[in-house]
């Protein structure tokens, strides 16, 4: 039995493990960590992780980093946007609507929701 990985197969094992860990969030840029007065984790195990999210008008979240999740709205919310460019549009939610939403990260921009706001962030792990 070859006690040596062969080059092809050293190369495969470390582009996997770094695909692993640039996937993995950041425990620095964690929401529940950064932002504990905003995100809270209500269940956790190895399967999921789901934070309630409650956004208020006029706070300002630090940078923090979301993985690709599903959003479910636990009351009406909505809020005004502006794209780069400058034009300006309302987004709407009512309860119960349900979202897909990609990873990204984030942060210092003030909120603008008309009303305070509660949704669930389920990410699968």
């Amino acid at each position: 039995m070859n006690k040596h990985l062969r080059p092809g197969m050293t190369f495969g094992f470390i582009l996997i493990l770094g695909i692993a860990v640039a996937s993995a969030q950041s425990p620095a840029l964690d929401p529940v960590n950064v932002a504990p007065h905003i995100y809270e984790t209500v269940l956790e195990n190895d399967k999921v992780r789901v934070i309630k999210v409650t956004e208020r008008t006029g706070e300002t979240p630090p940078l923090h980093q979301h993985s690709d999740r599903v959003l479910v709205y636990l009351s009406p919310c909505a809020w005004l946007e502006e794209t780069p460019d400058g034009q300006k549009s309302m987004q709407s939610f009512r309860l119960g609507d349900v979202q897909w939403a990609a990873a990204v990260t984030h942060g210092g921009v003030t909120s603008t929701v008309v009303q305070e706001c509660s949704l669930l962030e389920i990410e699968l792990k």
